[in-house]
């Protein structure tokens, strides 16, 4: 057996999975699930994860991670040119890889974090001035 504790719609369930064996079927009643509550509104500059693969992140002129995960490429350097919606950074998260790009035309000020970098929501990826 196994337990996982599971999320869902902000609420948190642990649940313990027993593994099925080989032969006829053997019906059991289920183990009871035990609803843990979590705080009701989370923190202002927590946001869920962007709802496609291409996600305008932006604050101001600093551009932060949408989700959490891991800088694959930085597409840009400081100093050049950037248009709206022109790809800056591929951020991994989940196997997936989502495109951070321009909110807005402007030039690359200053890069705050590097190819392998581990990033959290929020945080500061790089400022466009």
């Amino acid at each position: 057996m196994k337990t996982y504790i599971i999320h869902v719609n902000g609420q948190r369930f642990e649940v313990t999975v027993e593994e099925k064996k080989e032969g006829p079927a053997v019906r059991k009643e289920a183990a009871p699930v035990t609803a843990i509550p979590m705080p009701s509104e989370p923190p202002a500059a927590v946001q869920g994860p962007p709802s496609s693969s291409k996600a305008a992140a932006g604050n101001g002129n600093i551009v932060t991670a949408p989700l959490p995960g891991k800088v694959v490429s930085v597409k840009v350097k400081a100093g050049a040119p950037v248009r709206k919606g022109q790809v800056l950074m591929v951020l991994e998260a989940m196997k997936m890889e989502n495109e951070i790009v321009a909110a807005a035309d402007g030039k690359v000020a200053e890069i705050y974090v590097g190819e392998g970098s581990s990033v959290n929501v929020g945080q500061p990826l790089l400022k466009v001035e």
